[in-house]
């Protein structure tokens, strides 16, 4: 629909900035559109229109049915297609997310470099040894849907163990986990990069698994609770370390091809 539809601004319609103090024009539909075209190109009234169909924004009406954005609003907006467009979330998730109090200061925009808008520029947050999983599963369709990938990607990343899936009344599921595995590799088949060629990352993840379950074995195997609670948590560092120490090689390495 065209962004004529509803005018850009009613001009006897003002609000107030809480922070600055400051009378402020609320902005019509199309207003918050062209303001947030920059950073979200694909955005459009009809999108909109969408999401507060789904209950997601609730935007006041002038007697004229004139729908009327307030500074909140138009952050909210932000923190959902931010969420969509970086975190992969469903509607369902980011209703969620908002009703837990989720800000849209929490949802840092992609970065202005020349990897803005790709996986390496989304910020996402991290899985966690120590954090308890919320226990989510999904189905291939759920996964396809969520992270965009091919479904013989994901039949290919099992034939590989890559990942694994339960079965669960006949049915394939997947935990977080597996399902952020095949986002990333999502990103990676772009260039190219297929099951077969994953096997160097599953060998390698193997090894350092192996590795550190033997420097904390018996520390994770006591009956003590706070020992082994403080296992957990050494855990959890040594994986930060390593995790940081093969991103540093990797960027040694990579270096020498560049110059």
């Amino acid at each position: 629909m065209a962004v004529q539809d509803e005018p850009e601004t009613i001009p006897d319609e003002v609000e107030t900035d809480p922070e600055a103090g400051a009378p402020r024009k609320a902005m019509t539909i199309g207003a918050v559109c062209k303001a947030l075209e920059q950073e979200f190109p694909d955005i459009s009234i009809s999108k909109i229109r969408y999401l507060e169909d789904q209950k997601l924004l609730a935007p006041r009406r002038t007697p004229g049915g004139y729908r009327l954005y307030s500074g909140g609003d138009v952050q909210r907006l932000r923190t959902i297609l931010r969420l969509q467009r970086d975190e992969f979330l469903p509607l369902r998730v980011i209703r969620q997310e908002l009703a837990s109090g989720r800000a849209g200061n929490d949802v840092a925009p992609a970065s202005d470099g020349p990897v803005a808008g790709t996986g390496a520029a989304r910020r996402k947050r991290n899985p966690s040894v120590t954090a308890p999983s919320s226990g989510a599963l999904y189905s291939l369709e759920d996964v396809v849907e969520e992270t965009r990938a091919e479904p013989r990607l994901v039949s290919e990343l099992e034939e590989y163990g890559v990942i694994k899936g339960e079965v669960r009344a006949g049915t394939k599921y997947y935990d977080e986990t597996e399902r952020e595995i095949v986002r990333a590799v999502t990103e990676l088949a772009r260039y190219g990069v297929g099951g077969r060629n994953l096997r160097a990352f599953r060998t390698s993840a193997d090894r350092e698994a192996a590795l550190l379950q033997q420097i904390l074995a018996p520390a994770l195997r006591s009956r003590n609770a706070k020992r082994r609670k403080e296992a957990i948590e050494a855990l959890e560092n040594l994986a930060a370390v390593t995790t940081h120490l093969k991103h540093l090689l990797l960027i040694r390495d990579l270096r020498k091809i560049v110059s």
